[in-house]
């Protein structure tokens, strides 16, 4: 099962979410998901635990735990949803009159 971790420490390891896991079961991998630029944590990410039993005993006592000052929030992962464009697709138009850009608006 793909368990969600989120609201992690920034100080924290993969190897510590591994610890705190393992205590419920064999966990597969962890990821957390870092900035690409930066390589910072971005306070989250995915422990992989085949057991689907365990991981819901894992999810079940996780979820709200206190790790170093920071109260997890553990749940199933879900597939991304797909958001389309989201605002970063192409924009017509974008000038005035003055500059050339865009299309003729005086026509309309």
């Amino acid at each position: 099962m793909n368990i969600y971790v989120g609201n992690l420490p920034f100080a924290a390891s993969e190897s510590d979410i591994e610890q705190v896991f393992s205590g419920f079961g064999a966990v597969e991998s962890v990821k957390i998901i870092r900035d690409r630029d930066s390589g910072r944590s971005k306070g989250f990410g995915f422990v992989i635990m085949n057991n689907d039993s365990e991981a819901q005993s894992a999810i079940s006592a996780l979820n709200g735990k206190d790790l170093k000052g920071r109260n997890l929030v553990v749940n199933e992962a879900r597939p991304r949803e797909n958001a389309g464009m989201g605002g970063g697709g192409f924009r017509q138009g974008g000038g005035n009159r003055r500059s050339g850009g865009g299309y003729a608006r005086d026509r309309y």
